[in-house]
């Protein structure tokens, strides 16, 4: 294998070769078999092209939406295959650094490699720099990232990431959202990707209001999975019966915290409680120029 010694260890001159401070393209000069589009070079795509992979299980909906302290992301637990439920409990919210998250949809696989690229890549650049990126430039080498996957994101294996952080520098949550080229682009309140996200989306024009404390604005962005869930038959609403609650994490001027499956689901009870007098969810209210 390029790059390693019988053993399994890196040889030493992979190390002493001038380079920059991106462990992926480290992995591009040392051993570019290891990289995620080399993995998964051989997915086969279905027919007709552009359309998904042919058994590949699919994340669908993150949601994340800027809080008075940070930034909040959750993300549903369903995987889908086609019409098929893949997975019920997969987790599709990832700690990348200590004053970020990121959350993926598309390709299950092809997404969980891209997350965990990225948080090599900025430890690796943390340890050779001696500080941390930017919030602005882990968002720019996410999209290094994404750009890089297109190859098979024309096959069908398209991923798409929603990065959340916390910015040192300016005190606040920042989002960004990506497109399937690399294109970067900063949401100024909330964003969603996946399947169920215009629904989601939706939802959330209804309930956001700017200032919401953390503990408001997870329950409004279980209120939005739920409506995406309602609407949406490849994401997944909350298991009551299994005990399968979203995955919420929050990245605050404390760091990265995702909260436990028992505080998930205390406000996932919470918002079936309410659905139970309300299907459709809380209704945000009419104002106008003379109330």
């Amino acid at each position: 294998m390029g790059g390693f010694e019988p053993q399994g260890r890196w040889q030493a001159a992979a190390f002493l070769a001038a380079g920059s401070s991106s462990f992926a393209d480290f992995l591009t000069m040392a051993a570019p078999d290891l990289l995620p589009r080399a993995q998964h070079a051989d997915g086969q795509a279905a027919p007709g092209g552009g359309g998904a992979a042919v058994g590949v299980a699919h994340g669908t909906t993150i949601v994340t939406a800027v809080c008075d302290v940070g930034a909040v992301m959750a993300g549903d637990r369903r995987a889908t295959a086609g019409n098929m439920i893949a997975q019920r409990d997969i987790e599709k919210v990832f700690r990348s650094d200590e004053y970020s998250c990121v959350g993926i949809a598309g390709a299950a696989g092809v997404g969980v490699d891209l997350v965990r690229l990225f948080a090599v890549e900025l430890e690796h650049y943390e340890k050779l720099e001696g500080r941390s990126l930017s919030l602005e430039g882990k968002a720019n080498r996410l999209a290094g990232l994404v750009k890089a996957n297109l190859g098979l994101a024309m096959q069908g294996l398209v991923s798409v990431p929603l990065l959340a952080g916390y910015d040192e520098e300016t005190g606040r949550g920042r989002i960004f959202s990506f497109d399937v080229v690399g294109g970067k682009y900063e949401e100024q309140r909330f964003a969603t990707i996946g399947s169920g996200s215009v629904f989601a989306r939706g939802s959330l024009k209804k309930l956001y209001r700017d200032g919401m404390t953390a503990q408001d604005v997870v329950l409004a962005l279980m209120q939005a999975l739920y409506d995406a869930a309602d609407d949406d038959s490849a994401t997944g609403g909350p298991d009551v019966s299994r005990r399968i609650y979203p995955v919420v994490a929050t990245v605050t001027a404390d760091g990265y915290q995702r909260l436990t499956d028992e505080e998930a689901g205390r406000y996932a009870e919470a918002v079936i409680t309410e659905r139970m007098q309300l299907p459709d969810g809380p209704a945000a209210p009419l104002r106008t120029s003379a109330s």
